[in-house]
């Protein structure tokens, strides 16, 4: 017959297992970039108390007043925004009620954004012509094929830099018409439930992602795993994985060689280039958002309007 006092230590042995495996889950419920750049947030506002000697967890909707107030004038909306969303995720995960919720906070937030406004000013799209001359100017060099692919691949399939540096052979399927390449994961479908992207073949040779990826592969002798991989200085392309952040430094270097400003464009560029070059092309809401995979509008209205600024213009052809 078991004692009730070892039986009660197996249950609490066995609640512990599975509330650090609750944990676990918890943590990973966000995906770990935004995890990232809340803990930086989070960082900043507990500095910030710290040096006051107010508190931060909880912190009063005074305090946040207060915060918001003072960094105003040397941060931008986009900043404090995300501030806010950090502040109000530190609240819920302790189990606080999010201060971000007051009226003192809400209100101060409302006046900060009617005296500063909300525009964000991203970085440039990559264009189709600029795109035409990048993949033109890129060498016949192992490395050159990598990027032409990488750039070209990730321009028409609209993808992020972790979606694009996340492909697998195994996740690509050549059909007569293209390429149809499979997510796991992505940004907007972080229960891995897997979306599929068309990359259908370009009408010249020298800007056809499947072409440049087939190119690519072959050359580096890719039958398996990771399809973008990084390459050694002595040219040996290496058995993992490239970052996301190389190919924002990719981006740059490429728009540099054709003479373009490298400081006014980075890894979102591709995706914002097709969605505004879609957008010039006359392709409407519903495709643009089908193959950027987009959930919301509000961006894609936002490249679209970018895109049709001088389609049907009042001030064209008026004999100026």
């Amino acid at each position: 017959m078991n004692h009730p006092t070892t039986h009660n230590n197996k249950l609490s042995t066995e609640f512990r297992e599975v509330l650090e495996k609750a944990k676990d889950y918890t943590r990973q419920a966000k995906a770990s970039n935004t995890t990232k750049s809340y803990r930086a947030d989070w960082n900043d506002f507990d500095a910030w108390c710290r040096e006051r000697g107010v508190s931060s967890l909880p912190a009063d909707p005074q305090t946040v007043a207060l915060y918001l107030t003072d960094l105003a004038d040397r941060r931008k909306t986009s900043t404090l925004q995300r501030r806010l969303s950090a502040i109000s995720q530190a609240h819920q995960a302790a189990e606080y009620d999010p201060p971000t919720n007051g009226y003192l906070v809400r209100s101060v937030w409302a006046g900060i954004r009617r005296t500063k406004g909300m525009y964000q000013e991203g970085k440039d799209p990559i264009l189709v012509d600029d795109l035409r001359q990048i993949a033109e100017a890129l060498p016949d060099t192992l490395a050159g094929k990598r990027d032409r692919a990488l750039l070209l691949v990730g321009f028409v399939g609209g993808f992020r830099r972790s979606e694009l540096v996340s492909i697998d052979w195994e996740d690509i399927q050549t059909i007569p018409r293209g390429m149809v390449i499979l997510l796991r994961r992505s940004k907007t479908d972080q229960d891995g439930r897997g979306e599929k992207v068309g990359i259908p073949r370009g009408s010249r040779p020298e800007t056809c992602p499947v072409r440049a990826l087939e190119s690519w592969v072959r050359t580096a002798d890719i039958t398996a795993g990771p399809v973008f991989r990084p390459i050694n200085r002595h040219g040996q392309v290496r058995n993992r994985r490239m970052t996301d952040r190389s190919v924002a430094l990719i981006v740059k270097k490429s728009v540099e060689r054709v003479g373009l400003d490298p400081k006014r464009f980075a890894g979102h560029s591709l995706r914002s280039g097709i969605a505004t070059s879609a957008a010039m092309a006359g392709k409407d809401e519903r495709a643009i958002m089908k193959q950027t995979r987009h959930k919301s509008t509000n961006m894609v209205r936002r490249y679209i309007r970018d895109g049709e600024l001088f389609n049907d213009n009042a001030a064209s052809d008026i004999g100026l």
